[in-house]
């Protein structure tokens, strides 16, 4: 088995942007800083961001100790932050390649859309591109497909950097997959049009996360955390009611949308109940040219899951090549280091065959990305046993630790501790 994961994350280490903005500018750059509560923050623009520095990334933490996000660096599996020792879990995981997408700034820049000063945002925005494809992307080759972020403050610097991007060889970006939900234009209002029509004319995918539209549900002021956990994914429902009968997708016929992160189980119903009402609500005079909503959603969408049994019983309703798998590290839905076993007790029970194994696991998301590993690594060695046989032989160790034993393991290691 091959797998490609198309949804990880990476903790950006506190050195990031030393060497990726340009010099008149790095005291003003992004930086974390000791709090007077012990915890690590980043700082721009003299404000603390709103995005926790290690936003859910409890990785190799037991199962208790997950309910708060880690303090500090040295609380962190040292895979978060490390690019080597993000190597060594993929290895350990069976993962051949992975896309990840950003912490510190949130998967849509908030970081930089929150603070007074756009210009040095936009600057720093960039930078932290650059860092993601430069660095952490360019030090492993054939192992991350890159992703950029944009400026939601301005559709047509949007469009810029989605040029300037591709330019660089990154054909992916991460977007709010609800734009209005926090005070933006919709995808219905036509604001973002310069930037759907770069997107689109790079061949780059735009990359909807859910975790921005939460502002969409109207939960009650008594509901536990779970609300928010289990109900992230149905929001998809949504964005996806709005690309479809706000005819976004038409409009950009050779637009490539991936679902990051929301399920697949969701996606048969949905579009089954999307094409009784057309045939159905004929008073409402929807036109598709002649098409089914569901036919346009499979020419544009990606649909990404972690584990969805449901979803995979159901691949043939959904589309078996609109399918990709996602690990999720270092966040608590994580199936690391086990994903390979976890995925293929789903696979089985599902009745998934061979061939279609190979096409969920990685040929989808390689096509849909159009990433091609095995340029640089060769095929035998791309495997989840060959991939375990290099962890085994590097002696990466996985076993969980509570947060406390990575602090003191890290500290006296000198891993993760803050330049004074």
């Amino acid at each position: 088995m091959i797998l490609v994961s198309i949804d990880d994350h990476s903790i950006e280490p506190p050195d990031m942007y030393e060497r990726h903005v340009p010099a008149r500018y790095r005291d003003l750059a992004p930086k974390v800083i000791r709090n007077d509560a012990g915890i690590d923050q980043w700082v721009f623009q003299g404000v603390a961001t709103s995005t926790p520095f290690g936003m859910a990334a409890t990785v190799g933490w037991p199962a208790e100790e997950w309910g708060r996000d880690p303090g500090t660096y040295t609380e962190l599996r040292p895979g978060c932050f490390d690019l080597s020792a993000r190597v060594d879990d993929m290895n350990a995981n069976g993962v051949l390649a992975s896309m990840c997408f950003p912490s510190m700034a949130g998967y849509n820049a908030r970081t930089f859309a929150e603070a007074p000063d756009k210009k040095l945002s936009m600057i720093m925005l960039q930078a932290y591109n650059d860092w993601h494809i430069d660095e952490w992307c360019a030090g492993a080759p054939g192992r991350f497909i890159p992703i950029g972020m944009l400026p939601m403050w301005d559709a047509e610097l949007a469009a810029a950097e989605v040029r300037r991007l591709a330019a660089k060889g990154c054909r992916a970006v991460s977007f709010l997959e609800a734009p209005h939900a926090q005070g933006y234009p919709s995808l219905l209002s036509g604001y973002w049009d310069p930037m759907l029509r770069a997107v689109v004319d790079a061949g780059t995918v735009l990359c909807l996360h859910i975790g921005g539209g939460m502002g969409l549900l109207k939960l009650p002021p008594e509901a536990p955390p779970d609300h928010s956990i289990i109900l992230s994914t149905q929001i998809m429902t949504l964005v996806a009611q709005d690309l479809l009968f706000g005819h976004v997708l038409e409009r950009y016929p050779t637009l490539k949308i991936a679902f990051s992160e929301a399920g697949i189980g969701w996606i048969p119903f949905y579009l089954e109940r999307a094409d009784r009402h057309v045939k159905n609500q004929v008073w409402l005079h929807n036109d598709f040219g002649g098409r089914l909503p569901s036919e346009i959603f499979r020419e544009h969408v990606l649909g990404c899951f972690i584990t969805d049994l449901s979803g995979l019983k159901a691949r043939h309703d959904i589309g078996i090549d609109i399918i990709a798998w996602e690990s999720d590290y270092p966040h608590t839905d994580t199936t690391w280091p086990e994903s390979p076993e976890l995925l293929w007790g789903e696979l089985t029970e599902a009745g998934v065959t061979e061939p279609e194994t190979h096409q969920i696991t990685w040929q989808n998301a390689c096509r849909f990305f159009d990433f091609d590993p095995f340029t640089t690594i060769p095929r035998e060695q791309a495997t989840v046993g060959a991939l375990r046989a290099r962890a085994r032989a590097a002696n990466v160790d996985t076993t969980r630790m509570p947060k406390d034993e990575w602090r003191r393991r890290n500290e006296a290691a000198g891993i993760g501790v803050l330049a004074r």
